[in-house]
């Protein structure tokens, strides 16, 4: 009987899962000598650098450094720069002025252009902004200098759109669209963004139909390290993030490619989303979208890209990219159960399957799911159960989020060794059964509700031909069995990283049942191995290691800094006053001035705007400080034909940064904020609650216009917050330590003055 080589064989699985990873990156090589043509990481970092110095939101003094600096160099690359500039309140209800920077490079021939876009805003109020999008800006301005460098000129004109407000609703892409004579020449964007520091950059198409045209162009611009799949998108348009590009989609109708990258989460529009954080690889990557991707779209045909017919589209090493029409997707599953049915048939008939060993093979099966999805789904409960202040991680990735990830794969290949190792007698074609049909049902579900996933049904075809190799032989040759289980590896291993890293821990379940679903694919080879006891005892051995080095490093540090926050709000028709903060776990530079753990009833609620409904935790008496409100005039109030018309302007006396305006629960018929109406769909699923928010400038005022009906009454909230409360001459307020930080997603280091006028 020939042995099975399991050492050999599970480093070439090791080393092909390894593969399907080290191939999504470039790599990148400081100082490398590159001809003035080719993109430059290191020049891109250059324009980092200078980007994420500061705080740069709108309304902050640094907006207006970095949009002059990104101006200069445009117009050194011997461009032609402008700015558009005016007030926008997209569909969010965030009302800013936006300064749009715009170049174009004339092509040789009439027809649509090629849009060049990302944004130059970092979120507020403290993130740099290295990665987003810094990364994105200096990609574009990398790759247009390398490319005027070729001295040719394009089929295409070739603008360049660096947006304004994307941070606060993309209010810049919403005034180009809106707004610029040049939309109607665009016939595709490329934009680059970022929502991490790391890792590849995936390629997200939006198109209003179907995609089969931008990914066929897509694949014969053929980018070096292509990183897409039409299952990551199928989840992004679930998902409520949207970026600059979805804009031109759904308002302009114009379609196009977003690449972003999404590791290292734990950074995303923090004060350490830094030049030096930034992985430099990632940069790499984006430029190896850039540069083949500007060459074939600013030379080819790009005024009819819209397809009525959808591809699904996958990466793997060594091919790149693979596609293949929706229209494939029944046939290939029914060709995958009628070649099973064949080969049960023919396993009976040799009497290699029987009925018995069969229904033996869904216990393993049954058990490992269970166990595996229970711990998968309960892991961040029971993290920040241990770990409470990983609840001030708002994200919900941490800073050892991979060692977590590890830590449970292992525990899912634990459990899936022990179960096998249980029912090791069992003959493996009859194990082959069970995991089948789990698969098949799965790829049987996405063929009808997310057929962006059916590339699902690859791998089950060299199972089945594993499974025919079974059937006909004793014993297999292993080394033919790892390369019949290489493909399930290559094309779902990444899948157990990017889920939680994207998604964030709470999505562990994802790789633990990923990681049982490819454990399954891989039975071939893994039944036959003798030592599965001891397999699945190492498995559980580095399952604890890693989860120890994960909690060796669960502290926080100058390079795994807490999340902190503290506000002083001053109720100014009570004159009253408290800090606040939004910590789970307090910190000492929050005990400071909140010592007693218990929240305001009122403060508590959901009023002010954060990106995920985040309330005040705790607060405390504060001292009353002469903290200026800003002036309320009614300008009118008059009723014409039932219809109540209210118009009011709010002015700073004291430079802020934001203004939000709430409502009690009233029907608001028509509003106008600035000159801007506001959406009737806004308006309508709003249901009460926050009317505008406002993003100031240069301490302007907020002119309000709005109509209901007549019989209502109407109240109206304001909050007036400045980022200011470390540098307010009001406050002694000290800095935090190099292990804290600002809490993104949320008001913060802010004064707030909270007002309210009733309308009787």
């Amino acid at each position: 009987m020939k042995k099975t080589p399991t050492l050999l064989t599970l480093l070439l699985i090791i080393l092909a899962t390894y593969w399907s990873f080290r191939v999504l990156l470039p790599q990148y090589h400081e100082g490398e000598a590159l001809a003035e043509t080719e993109f430059s990481t290191d020049r891109a970092l250059k324009h980092v650098k200078e980007i994420s110095k500061e705080p740069h939101g709108v309304g902050f003094p640094a907006h207006t450094t970095v949009r002059n600096y990104i101006t200069a160099e445009l117009q050194k690359l011997g461009l032609e720069t402008s700015l558009q500039e005016g007030y926008t309140a997209g569909d969010w209800g965030n009302l800013s002025k936006a300064e749009n920077i715009l170049a174009r490079i004339k092509g040789s021939q009439p027809g649509k252009a090629l849009l060049l876009l990302s944004h130059y805003d970092s979120n507020p109020h403290s993130s740099l902004g290295a990665s987003d999008a810094g990364s994105g800006v200096a990609t574009i301005l990398e790759g247009v200098r390398a490319f005027l460098k070729t001295n040719t000129t394009p089929k295409n004109d070739i603008i360049i759109l660096i947006s304004d407000a994307e941070e606060l609703g993309l209010n810049g892409a919403d005034l180009f669209v809106d707004k610029h004579e040049w939309l109607k020449d665009v016939g595709l964007v490329l934009n680059f963004e970022a929502r991490g520091s790391g890792g590849p950059s995936y390629m997200l198409m939006e198109t209003n139909r179907g995609n089969s045209k931008l990914i066929s162009e897509f694949i014969a611009a053929n980018p070096e390290f292509p990183v897409a799949n039409s299952l990551a998108y199928s989840i992004y348009k679930m998902l409520p993030n949207d970026t600059d590009l979805t804009v031109f989609r759904e308002d302009g109708d114009v379609e196009g490619f977003n690449f972003a990258f999404i590791d290292d989460h734990f950074d995303y529009h923090t004060q350490i989303d830094n030049y030096e954080r930034l992985d430099r690889n990632t940069l790499a990557h984006q430029g190896s979208y850039l540069m083949p991707l500007l060459s074939h779209f600013s030379n080819s045909d790009i005024s009819n890209l819209k397809s009525l017919d959808d591809n699904v589209y996958f990466n793997v090493p060594f091919f790149k990219m693979i596609s293949y029409p929706f229209s494939w997707i029944m046939p290939m599953l029914g060709i995958a159960i009628l070649v099973f049915i064949v080969l049960l048939i023919s396993g009976f008939r040799k009497k290699v399957l029987n009925g018995k060993d069969i229904l033996k093979g869904f216990i393993p099966v049954l058990f490992t799911l269970v166990v595996n999805g229970i711990v998968g789904f309960y892991s961040w409960q029971f993290l920040k159960w241990v770990y409470p202040a990983y609840n001030d991680i708002l994200h919900g990735f941490t800073y050892n989020g991979h060692a977590y990830i590890f830590a449970f794969t292992l525990f899912s290949l634990g459990t899936c060794f022990y179960a096998y190792y249980r029912f090791r007698v069992i003959k493996t074609a009859n194990l082959l059964v069970t995991p089948f049909i789990i698969w098949i049902i799965i790829c049987g579900l996405v063929a009808v509700y997310l057929k962006g996933a059916a590339f699902f049904i690859i791998p089950l075809y060299s199972f089945l031909v594993a499974f025919y190799v079974h059937i006909n032989q004793k014993n297999p040759d292993a080394f033919l069995l790892v390369f019949l289980g290489i493909p399930a590896v290559f094309i779902f291993a990444p899948f157990v990283q990017m889920f939680p890293v994207g998604l964030g821990l709470k999505m562990m379940v994802a790789s633990t049942l990923l990681t049982t679903l490819i454990f399954f694919l891989l039975l071939p080879l893994v039944t036959k191995y003798r030592k599965k006891g001891a397999l699945a005892f190492l498995s559980f051995l580095l399952f604890a290691g890693y989860m120890v080095s994960a909690h060796m490093h669960s502290s926080f540090t100058k390079e795994r800094p807490k999340p902190t926050s503290l506000l002083y709000v001053l109720d100014t028709d009570e004159n009253t006053a408290k800090w606040a903060t939004y910590e789970h776990e307090l910190s000492d530079w929050t005990s400071q001035y909140i010592t007693k753990k218990s929240a305001d009833s009122i403060l508590s609620k959901k009023t002010i705007s954060s990106k995920y409904g985040s309330n005040f935790t705790f607060t405390n008496e504060a001292p009353l400080k002469k903290v200026p409100k800003p002036t309320i005039e009614i300008q009118l109030d008059t009723v014409i034909n039932s219809v109540r018309s209210v118009r009011l302007c709010i002015t700073p006396n004291r430079s802020v940064n934001r203004l939000e305006v709430f409502t009690n629960k009233v029907d608001i018929l028509k509003a106008d904020v600035n000159g801007i109406e506001l959406s009737e769909h806004f308006l309508k699923i709003r249901n009460g609650g926050k009317l505008i928010t406002n993003y100031i400038s240069d301490r302007n005022y907020t002119d309000i216009t709005l109509e209901l009906p007549q019989d209502q009454e109407l109240e109206l909230t304001i909050y007036e917050a400045s980022n200011d409360l470390l540098e307010n001459g009001l406050f002694s307020i000290p800095q935090r330590r190099e292990d804290q930080i600002p809490m993104p997603f949320v008001l913060n280091d802010a004064i707030l003055t909270i007002q309210k006028v009733k309308f009787d």
